[in-house]
């Protein structure tokens, strides 16, 4: 099968970004998956200024724009690809690595790791109890059904993202990437109204699944382990250096934040 890894690393140079890029080269080259890195924005996408409930330095500072939007520049290459994967800059994959696309399967048109199902530490399940009801407590409670339960709403982390281009793209109605994001249904997530003021694509493109109930697969979670929040970081295939700001120094020193991830 002809398969792609998407990545986005627009913005600031980072040490930990260009290391974990490398580590997605490293395992596109072993299992012969193409590797695309978008380095410049092109969508580009704008909150409406005289409605967003976002502060103007969180688009202001890149231009005018929100980079957190630029991953879905990859659903541009669903005709050419039979399975893509989308992974953020800040995921390191070791180099034993099974084949994510083989574990994916052809019968989902969607595919990632659900957060609740993670191996979380305490400190992390409560954090995901609070989130979830923040973020999609509304939209289940008019009419969604993000399945609550006592660790929270179900939703997906879009950090990993693995797609079946046929079983896909019906839902994007011949759209382009832009034109998916803009669509009037997604305004009030572009302009971070209400709780949605600090969300990211990942709120999006959860609700989207939800609302056309597009047949996802629930991954292990060995594909997107969260750095410092699960319990079982060392048999994580994929590892999250999520929350950048927390990390020993900023996640800088690379060498020896790598010392960390088999304790």
């Amino acid at each position: 099968m002809n398969r792609m890894i998407f990545q986005v690393a627009v913005g600031k140079p980072s040490k930990l970004y260009e290391h974990c890029i490398q580590s997605v080269a490293d395992y596109c080259e072993k299992y012969d998956i193409e590797h695309i890195v978008l380095r410049e924005p092109k969508l580009r996408i704008k909150p409406d200024v005289f409605a967003t409930n976002r502060s103007k330095e969180s688009y202001e500072k890149y231009g005018g724009y929100l980079p957190i939007y630029e991953k879905e520049n990859a659903f541009e290459y669903l005709d050419n690809y039979d399975q893509i994967a989308i992974v953020d800059a800040d995921i390191y994959i070791r180099p034993e690595a099974d084949n994510i696309f083989e574990d994916f399967g052809t019968e989902h048109a969607f595919g990632a790791v659900c957060e609740r199902e993670m191996h979380c530490q305490g400190w992390y399940v409560a954090k995901i109890q609070n989130y979830s009801k923040m973020q999609y407590g509304n939209l289940h409670n008019n009419g969604l059904d993000f399945k609550p339960n006592r660790y929270g709403f179900e939703f997906f982390n879009m950090g990993m993202i693995v797609i079946n281009s046929e079983l896909f793209k019906p839902y994007l109605k011949g759209q382009t990437p832009k034109q998916f994001i803009e669509r009037m249904e997604f305004k009030d997530f572009v302009d971070g109204q209400g709780a949605w003021k600090w969300s990211t694509d990942q709120t999006l493109l959860n609700y989207f699944l939800k609302k056309y109930k597009i047949p996802t697969k629930h991954m292990d979670n060995k594909w997107n382990g969260l750095y410092s929040a699960v319990h079982n970081l060392k048999d994580c295939h994929f590892v999250h250096f999520f929350l950048k700001d927390k990390l020993p120094n900023a996640g800088e020193d690379v060498d020896e934040l790598m010392k960390t991830i088999d304790g």
